[in-house]
């Protein structure tokens, strides 16, 4: 596999000497989280985090709860399910913004998507739309069951690939009464014709490598894996896109987790190759806020959803002065925008 190839799992950014000091040491944090900023210890009368577990469709889902301070399970609150990126962990970006948001007074999720991170299913690492988008009605089963939730005040965050996944499942789930993305990243699309449609020519090349994958573990074989190169620090800035260079760095080095890897099955590109984010945006009829960094290389796949959502009364597109795709997941002044708007819209539409 190119380079290029091995990098299309990636999403992170990182373009600043010392960046790693805005990232927690998982190591040392009894719940491996590793934003900045994370909590280390359940504080009576703060934010406090709840590692959880539960079913769906036979599989465990490992997913950590966030309640705000002075939580009374006696009380009715909103909540923000939140979706994390391809490759991510619900200990990274997911983490951060869902911490924050309770900081506002939600209750919110994060869960590992199935087959990925702590949660179950094998083969490891498998990556179809359909687990994806099930993931997250799974995190609303989950959370609209949570003693002080309100079911009726139910929002919906999606973070790069989970933004697209997001999409999909607010399209259908009107249990989510309003919707909103970072960093918007349209899976089917970039696996299907490569990044900024890099890959175009090379689609039917690899629906046969797909095909043959699946065939063998179909037949007992050993499982195929794309995106599963280690690259030094001269390949990765040798990548041709921003948010691959950023991305190694952030997933990598910055913001690691053991339980994050970019590599997925290379039988799931025979379901990611047919998927596309965009479509079916007229379903949307929810309150939507799309959300990217004004610098992003991804920006064009936020501009198409958003243009497509033509059944919404409300929506708006939120662009970032200066922010990159990862970016948005780390650096304090990007986040603290991010979250200014996102305390707006879910305020004026859950509260």
């Amino acid at each position: 596999m190119s380079i290029l190839g091995a990098a299309l799992m990636v999403a992170v950014t990182i373009n600043s000497i010392g960046t790693a000091a805005l990232a927690a040491d998982y190591k040392k944090n009894p719940y491996t989280l590793t934003y900045l900023g994370a909590i280390t210890e359940n504080v009576e009368g703060k934010v406090n985090i709840h590692p959880v577990s539960y079913q769906l469709h036979g599989l465990e889902i490992a997913a950590n709860v966030y309640t705000p301070a002075g939580y009374n399970p006696d009380d009715r609150y909103p909540a923000v399910v939140v979706a994390h990126p391809n490759g991510g962990v619900k200990e990274q970006v997911a983490g951060l913004y869902a911490q924050r948001l309770a900081e506002k007074g939600y209750i919110t999720i994060a869960a590992d998507a199935a087959y990925q991170g702590a949660s179950g299913g094998t083969p490891r690492n498998i990556d179809k739309p359909a687990n994806r988008i099930e993931d997250i009605h799974g995190m609303a089963d989950y959370i609209t069951q949570y003693p002080g939730v309100d079911a009726n005040r139910l929002g919906l965050l999606g973070i790069c690939g989970g933004g697209g996944y997001s999409l999909k499942a607010a399209q259908t789930d009107k249990r989510f009464i309003t919707i909103a993305t970072l960093s918007m990243f349209d899976s089917g699309l970039v696996r299907r014709n490569g990044y900024m449609d890099s890959q175009v020519s090379t689609i039917q090349e690899r629906l046969k490598a797909a095909s043959d994958a699946r065939a063998q573990e179909a037949a007992g074989g050993e499982i195929i894996y794309a995106a599963d190169a280690k690259l030094t620090d001269e390949q990765i800035a040798k990548l041709p896109f921003e948010l691959y260079r950023e991305g190694f760095v952030y997933y990598g080095k910055t913001h690691a987790h053991p339980n994050s890897t970019f590599r997925y099955t290379m039988s799931s590109l025979l379901d990611l190759m047919s998927f596309d984010a965009a479509s079916n945006m007229d379903l949307i009829s929810q309150p939507l806020l799309m959300m990217a960094g004004s610098n992003a290389d991804s920006l064009y796949m936020t501009e198409k959803a958003y243009k497509l959502a033509t059944n919404t009364k409300d929506k708006e597109l939120f662009l970032i002065d200066g922010a990159t795709h990862i970016q948005t997941y780390w650096k304090p002044e990007y986040v603290n925008e991010a979250m200014s708007k996102l305390e707006q819209f879910f305020g004026k539409n859950l509260d």
